[in-house]
């Protein structure tokens, strides 16, 4: 089964007796940290082959639970309705629009079938739309003809400011930073970007034993 539309039903099961309470108490089961088993149809490798590639070639691949984490899984619409079947009778459908935040290597096809799965329907993606990833929205987006008459490109010493800590170093520093040195007593947190008195990105550092140590370096 592939967990979305284009799969090939192998059951079907009404959703006449889904009610509000029972998709929110399953939607909670599914929203935090939790163990999620990606969808055979992935690219996850296995044994050096993609798992959608084995499944292609009428392999089964059982593939082991992973931690990822749902921050947000929330309803945006509910839409019942009635979808005839091959069997002469309509089937009772439920379509939700939700929306969802999640950590990187989260499924969302392995959302929507484990949900229809705890709620005794079945489930499956119909549709996806990415509409944000790390600090990129949407909004942000351009079309292949805005590009024609505008052309923006953004710069790496604004991307480095956007996405990670920053500091600004000295001269002496900035130095030492173009060279790869440790930088002693530089207390970091998490991995940072540090940058020239001329405001021009340097490297990123990370923390080691009370020193700032390089990750990469972007100067010479």
């Amino acid at each position: 089964m592939t967990d979305d539309a284009e799969g090939t039903p192998v059951d079907s099961v009404g959703a006449e007796h889904l009610d509000r309470a029972a998709l929110d108490r399953q939607i909670a089961a599914l929203t935090g940290e939790i163990q999620q088993v990606p969808s055979a149809v992935s690219a996850i490798k296995v044994d050096g082959v993609r798992s959608y590639a084995k499944v292609r070639a009428g392999d089964r691949v059982d593939l082991a639970a992973r931690p990822v984490t749902v921050s947000r899984f929330a309803v945006l619409s509910r839409t019942d309705h009635r979808l005839p079947t091959e069997a002469g009778r309509d089937l009772p459908v439920v379509d939700l629009d939700v929306e969802v935040t999640c950590s990187a290597g989260t499924y969302i096809r392995a959302l929507a079938r484990d949900l229809g799965t705890a709620l005794g329907t079945g489930g499956h993606l119909t549709s996806l739309r990415r509409i944000r990833s790390g600090n990129f929205g949407v909004d942000r987006a351009r079309t292949l003809e805005q590009l024609e008459e505008e052309f923006t490109v953004l710069g790496i010493d604004d991307l480095a400011r956007q996405e990670f800590p920053a500091i600004d170093l000295d001269d002496r520093r900035a130095a030492w930073v173009r060279n790869g040195r440790r930088l002693p007593d530089l207390q970091l947190t998490a991995l940072t970007a540090l940058f020239a008195p001329d405001g021009s990105f340097l490297a990123l550092y990370r923390p080691a034993n009370g020193d700032a140590v390089p990750e990469a370096v972007f100067a010479a």
